[in-house]
């Protein structure tokens, strides 16, 4: 179905049958009550107030139902996003003029609406393979390492003790000083709760462990008075449903705004498009990492006007959808729907809630970010890939996550250079009896046809691996046999070429010239040929000596009857 202005509506919802009317529901519910905990918990990895985090998990969900793609996949707030709108919030703050008040909440709202804005743009100019502009690896490693900046953030609610300094090194150094301030209560029931949470996932308890902390924590708070004994509550949570609302800011930074919201939207695209096509790939339902865009950026913008901050695609929510059922987009309207009653009407248990039982989920989630059953594939799979996933756990731990974004999408073009900067090569001989070329280092029987010879170049040319192509066929000039006459480049494999390319293989024909030797183009892609024309290298190579194919240069080079197979 689509509204009025070609968006797609209501897709999650395309042929709906009555019967999953049931599973939708139970599914709603499950989705709100896992939801519900990490909702509160998480606004406080960037210093917001709990209820930021139902606000988004309201708003977000509704938004994506109608404009979301997928039947099945949820939205909400996520660890990993989170930890990067933290520091984005820290850098738009430490940007304000000195004395100017910061709201926090504003800012977050504000980014929410950036992001979505990216996310449009993005789907208008289709730039959805942006989701996989940072590799696995490269995610693997940089969650790792935002992990640890979440449980150095926990730090004060676990031991009870107040930290001002930001970063990851400055706090650590703070709590040094204060460890005879540690509130050994808090440290007893932020212990118990995490053991509660390993206890659950360990029996594959049937209700969720955060869901068990909370009701537990709840009760604990009520039985023994917690408040009363120095145990800090989450506090008063605003009684009502979120309003329509338009953040307005003054005295920040532009360049700042941009910049948080643009690795905000590299992270939580990025991260989200692998769960989408994680849970994708097992419910057999293909994701569009372009069409996703226009269901992820509704709902960062309905979470902005409705006072919350960025969302991303939630794995949790999504995995408990499956598990329990779900069939289309009505068991988040469902979610939705259960949150504002819990906002409604369990205020006052929310209010009492310690928020040591927050700090153990927040702690469990930063765990569950490092993945090392995946470095360890990794690393058998590909060391290189796994260097590479070190450097972005390691820029993100000693450089800060917004920097640990840019070093992850440095580490990234990196890797894919050096994949192009050194392309593969090889010879290609003819095997007796059959036809084509075949690789020599791979088929030991293929042998060259005297006098010709056929290299074939795997990878683009481009301006910065000319020169080593350039080094890498002077070499080979350099020891070809001296009764070689022809020497065809296969350029069926090369995908790029340009300006700097076509320079440097004229100077490699002139090379070749006062060597005897015939360069030759075979397999030359129309966007190549119409760059040689352009450059003059067509004129100087001579029409005559770029073929179609290898097969076609062969029997030129038999018509001058100096083979000899």
């Amino acid at each position: 179905m689509k509204g009025a202005i070609g968006l797609p509506l209501f897709r999650g919802f395309s042929g709906y049958r009555p019967e999953w009317l049931r599973n939708d529901i139970s599914a709603g519910v499950s989705i709100a009550a896992v939801g519900l905990p990490s909702a509160i918990a998480y606004p406080a990895i960037a210093g917001l107030p709990p209820e930021t985090g139902i606000y988004a998990s309201i708003a977000a969900a509704i938004a994506y139902a109608i404009f979301g793609e997928s039947h099945r996949l949820t939205v909400g707030p996520d660890a990993a996003a989170m930890t990067v709108i933290a520091a984005a919030i820290t850098t738009i703050v430490a940007a304000m003029p000195a004395g100017v008040p910061a709201d926090r909440v504003a800012i977050a709202a504000m980014l929410a609406l950036c992001v979505g804005m990216f996310c449009f743009v993005a789907r208008i100019l289709r730039l959805g393979v942006l989701a996989t502009f940072l590799s696995r690896p490269i995610l693997v490693g940089f969650f790792a390492g935002i992990s640890v900046s979440i449980l150095i953030g926990q730090l004060g609610r676990m031991t009870g003790t107040k930290l001002e300094a930001d970063g990851l090194v400055l706090p650590l150094m703070e709590f040094a000083t204060k460890l005879n301030l540690i509130h050994w209560p808090t440290v007893a029931l932020t212990a118990a709760m995490f053991g509660v949470l390993v206890a659950a996932k360990a029996v594959r308890s049937p209700v969720p462990g955060p869901v068990v902390v909370v009701t537990l924590a709840v009760v604990l708070s009520v039985v023994f008075d917690l408040p009363s004994r120095g145990i800090a509550t989450v506090g008063d949570i605003p009684r009502g449903l979120p309003g329509l609302s338009f953040p307005t800011l003054s005295a920040i930074s532009p360049e700042s705004m941009l910049f948080g919201a643009a690795a905000i939207f590299l992270v939580s695209f990025g991260s989200g498009i692998v769960t989408a096509r994680s849970f994708g790939a097992r419910t057999g339902d293909p994701v569009d990492a372009n069409r996703e865009l226009i269901g992820l950026g509704s709902a960062q913008i309905a979470a902005g006007m409705f006072g919350a901050f960025p969302i991303s695609f939630s794995d949790s929510r999504t995995a408990i959808n499956l598990s329990v059922g779900g069939r289309s987009q009505l068991a988040s309207l469902v979610s939705a729907a259960v949150l504002m009653a819990a906002l409604l009407f369990l205020n006052d248990a929310l209010r009492i809630l310690p928020v040591a039982a927050l700090a153990a989920i927040l702690v469990s989630a930063a765990l569950s970010l490092i993945d090392i059953k995946e470095l360890r594939a990794i690393w058998r799979i590909n060391p290189i890939e796994f260097v590479f996933a070190l450097i972005a756990m390691g820029g993100a731990i000693s450089f800060g996550v917004l920097n640990g974004v840019i070093i992850a999408i440095a580490a990234t073009l990196v890797h894919l250079l050096r994949g192009m900067m050194f392309p593969r090569d090889a010879f290609l001989g003819r095997i007796p009896g059959h036809d084509g070329f075949y690789k020599m280092h791979r088929f030991a029987e293929a042998q060259a046809v005297p006098g010709f010879v056929v290299w074939i170049l795997e990878g683009s040319l481009l301006f910065f691996n000319a020169d080593y192509v350039r080094a890498r066929l002077g070499k080979i000039a350099e020891e070809l046999p001296e009764h070689i006459r022809w020497f065809v480049i296969d350029a069926g494999a090369i995908a790029q070429m340009d300006s700097t390319a076509a320079g440097m293989l004229e100077d490699v024909h002139a090379d070749f010239q006062k060597r005897g030797i015939q360069l030759c183009f075979a397999e030359l892609h129309a966007e190549a040929r119409t760059l040689f024309e352009r450059a003059g290298l067509i004129d100087r190579i001579s029409t005559a000596h770029i073929y179609d194919d290898v097969e076609d240069a062969l029997q030129a080079y038999r018509a001058l009857g100096r083979d000899k197979l």
